[in-house]
């Protein structure tokens, strides 16, 4: 009984391992056990009881090649008295001479096949179940296999798996009730009912506008019967599933050391079905022995019973015909291992059950152990799926984040934007927490680094919405909560670094006022973003585009109407196309950066309402057609910082209207005295460039109230400055001034002076007349500002 102990052990040391078991499996283990009984029992037999039993032959040494135990036996034919029987029988042999030919004739005469047989039916048992549990202990497949069947009972037993399906069917049966989505309408993907995937979902991942893959409703209310810990724990299980998966998908060596072992079966049970039932014959009754013992015994030939022989040959025929049934099984296995598509399994019966449409196939080694675990119980295989359901997985998630967010902490996070709106900021969570649409006062929606978001129709609740901020952030609406959006959203922020991601619905949006995207817009992603028509964006007011657009979207004309700002921050990317520009002639701020311009556009002087133009961080060296600018009357505020101007030309000054004019980062050395006869200027930039003097018609803008002409080499200001009373800026820093003059107590409105970085030895006293500078404002050496009277530094410090 030893040998099957230790076998037991071997094979069932995992006991969870039947679940990876089929039939024929388990039905070979069952054939083995008979087998190994067999041999046990032969072993037994061997040990407990006389292998064999002799008689002494002729004498005569002429009848040896003629001995025949049939005919000897005939000398020793039953007699009518008992007494001439024990005379024919009678021989001169003691009991330990007989025990000696016994052993002799055992070891001699004997058939080995006769002997060991027992011992066979022990080794090839062995071999055989060893065989069928090998893939279960090599160590390329053993930790797979542990993992597996680790994780399935797990997920066999959670009970999020029995909430899911539950909720599955919930839905089901209310499929039929629902009513359509308020838009889109459902497209040709759309699952039949019966399915849990809502119509009405449409996906941002798709911006041909096609409808995403089919997604569950969430529904919160359903899933408090799970706790806190219960759904950490199903989370933990989804990621398991999804290493697992992703290592076991790789490979196929389960598959092959399965199908290996079972070629090993069934040659092992060809060779032995072959050579047994050969060797089967060899075992007899009546054995003759010959030896050459005649000087110790008198006999040389001697006749021998196989005790056991009858019992052996019965027991090997039966053996035998354990043997075949088992090489029938095997080739089963053979058969279903290469006639089937074990390489590739489907849940489609499962989506069909279960109504989780999402579930995906999968392949190599994880689809042949669910092959495996069909044969045991498809229970495993459909309670598994649920931990590869995307859906399932984000119903978790959701469940795990509402335990988490409550109101009151929702509350806590809102704040005012830059636009006094009250917004909520959500960062890099898995969803959006449910109690964000119980909190109505909302009127900004900021959502950075969520993943795989989506809004239900219930975003309807939040009825102050105005504002949506998608910062890397895929979403997913439903039909009911686009139809909300479409008629409640003002303002959308989009940034992405996948355009693939890019919200295909935002066309439809009739109430946008402002669009803001920023990302890498591929000529295909441009080509989605603006289609042939954007007719439903008629109220569209302030477009940002922050990409590498080659050229502006023809579209854009069918929004010029309410267009009042365009922004396109290109990234160094060249702007080649421009046209577009005419037909926006509503337009009042054009901002062109980063977009390799060489001059001032064209296009941009037909726009007759244009107030603001940004062209700074571009490669414009001349400015000479600056002077058709002139053609846009309402031109308030020029910007043309961060390029590599040298010259500034004279009819700069036939630009009237112009009131902030921003010519800092360049490389100017002159400032032309004609620049001054725009006497509206209010904001002159001229920081960081290498201008030496400034002419004293300065003394013309009346209405200058900030000057900044800091980085430069100046080494004196002109007098006529100070004539400027409505100064409240003045930057003067990181020149060659030696000397402030005392004229600077006149600017009675400045409220912020920058000296440092010159060679002053002092400042005037006459710099208290300032009476709205404060220490703050006034930017200086400590030295410099200790030069100051007591009083006045005292004043300044208390302002």
């Amino acid at each position: 009984m030893i040998p099957y102990a230790g076998l037991k052990q071997f094979t069932d040391e995992q006991p969870a391992f039947r679940l990876l078991k089929p039939w024929w499996d388990v039905f070979t283990e069952y054939l083995c056990a008979a087998m190994l009984m067999i041999g046990v029992f032969g072993c037994t037999l061997q040990v407990t009881q006389d292998k064999i039993i002799c008689l002494p032959g002729p004498v005569s040494p002429h009848s040896v090649f003629n001995f025949n135990c049939s005919d000897f036996m005939l000398q020793f034919k039953p007699s009518t008295s008992s007494a001439h029987a024990l005379n024919g029988l009678k021989t001169n042999l003691d009991l330990q001479q007989y025990s000696f030919i016994n052993q002799i004739c055992y070891e001699k005469a004997l058939h080995w096949y006769a002997k060991y047989f027992p011992y066979l039916v022990l080794i090839h048992t062995l071999l055989f179940m060893i065989c069928g549990s090998f893939w279960f202990k090599f160590p390329g497949t053993s930790s797979k296999i542990e993992h597996f069947v680790s994780i399935l009972g797990k997920c066999f037993d959670s009970p999020w798996t029995t909430q899911a399906l539950s909720e599955v069917s919930t839905e089901n049966q209310g499929v039929g009730q629902q009513g359509p989505p308020v838009d889109p309408p459902p497209g040709p993907g759309s699952q039949p009912e019966g399915r849990a995937a809502s119509e009405g979902l449409v996906s941002a991942a798709y911006p041909s506008g096609q409808p995403g893959p089919e997604l569950l409703v969430l529904d919160a209310g359903n899933l408090s019967a799970l706790d806190k810990k219960e759904g950490e724990q199903a989370k933990a299980l989804f990621e398991k599933v999804k290493k697992f998966r992703l290592h076991v998908e790789q490979g196929d060596i389960l598959y092959i050391m399965y199908t290996r072992q079972a070629v090993i079966r069934v040659v092992k049970f060809v060779l032995i079905l072959l050579y047994n039932a050969w060797l089967v014959l060899r075992i007899h009754v009546v054995v003759p022995c010959t030896v050459n013992i005649e000087d110790v015994t008198g006999y040389n030939q001697f006749c021998c019973n196989h005790t056991k022989a009858h019992l052996f040959f019965k027991l090997a025929v039966c053996y035998l015909c354990f043997v075949s049934v088992y090489g029938c099984t095997c080739l089963y296995t053979l058969y279903w291992l290469f006639y089937r598509p074990l390489k590739e399994y489907s849940f489609e019966y499962v989506r069909q059950e279960s109504g989780i449409s999402d579930i995906p196939d999968v392949r190599n080694d994880f689809a042949f152990m669910l092959h495996l675990i069909d044969q045991y119980d498809s229970l495993y295989s459909k309670r598994f799926a649920v931990f590869l359901s995307e859906v399932s997985e984000n119903r978790l998630t959701q469940l795990n984040l509402d335990y988490e967010w409550t109101e009151e902490k929702v509350r806590q996070r809102l704040q005012r934007n830059s636009e006094d709106r009250l917004e909520l900021h959500l960062l890099m969570l898995p969803a959006l927490p449910s109690v964000t649409f119980e909190v109505l006062e909302i009127e900004s929606l900021k959502l950075e680094l969520i993943s795989d978001l989506e809004v239900p129709a219930k975003v309807a609740q939040l009825v102050k919405l105005q504002e949506l901020s998608l910062l890397n952030c895929p979403l997913k609406l439903h039909g009911a909560a686009l139809g909300f959006l479409r008629e409640h959203l003002k303002v959308l922020r989009v940034r992405f670094d996948n355009p693939q991601v890019l919200p295909a619905w935002l066309h439809s949006l009739r109430r946008l006022e402002e669009l803001y995207l920023t990302g890498t817009l591929t000529p295909d992603a441009a080509k989605c973003l603006f289609p042939d028509s954007l007719c439903e964006l008629r109220r569209l007011r302030v477009l940002s585009l922050s990409g590498n657009l080659a050229k502006l979207p023809a579209s854009l004309g069918e929004v010029s109407y309410h267009l009042q700002k365009l922004t396109i921050y290109n990234g160094g990317s060249k702007l080649v196309t421009q046209s577009s520009l005419k037909k926006l002639q509503q337009l009042r701020e054009l901002e062109l950066v980063q977009c390799k311009l060489e001059h001032v556009p064209q296009a941009v002087f037909n726009l007759l309402n244009l107030e603001e133009l940004n062209l700074k961080e571009n490669n414009l060296q001349s400015i000479e057609e600056i002077f058709q600018l002139q053609h846009c009357p309402k031109l308030t505020c020029l910007k043309l910082c961060y390029n590599h101007i040298e010259h500034i030309p004279e009819h700069i000054k036939k630009l009237a209207s112009l009131e902030s004019l921003y010519l800092n980062n360049n490389q100017v050395e002159v400032i032309p005295p004609q620049l001054f006869l725009c006497n509206k200027l209010r904001h002159l930039d001229l920081s960081h460039n290498r201008i030496s003097a400034i002419p004293p018609e300065i003394g013309v803008l009346q209405n200058l109230r900030h000057f900044s002409i800091s980085n430069n080499s100046i080494r004196s200001l002109p007098n006529e400055l100070f004539f400027c009373k409505k100064l409240k800026t003045l930057k003067v820093a990181h020149n060659g001034l030696i000397a402030l003059s005392p004229r600077v107590g006149g600017l009675t409105l400045l409220t912020r002076l920058e000296l440092k970085g010159n060679r002053l030895e002092a400042l005037p006293p006459e710099v208290g007349g300032c009476g709205d500078l404060s220490s703050r404002g006034l930017i200086v050496e400590e030295y410099l500002f200790q030069t100051l009277p007591l009083d006045i530094q005292e004043r300044m410090r208390e302002d």
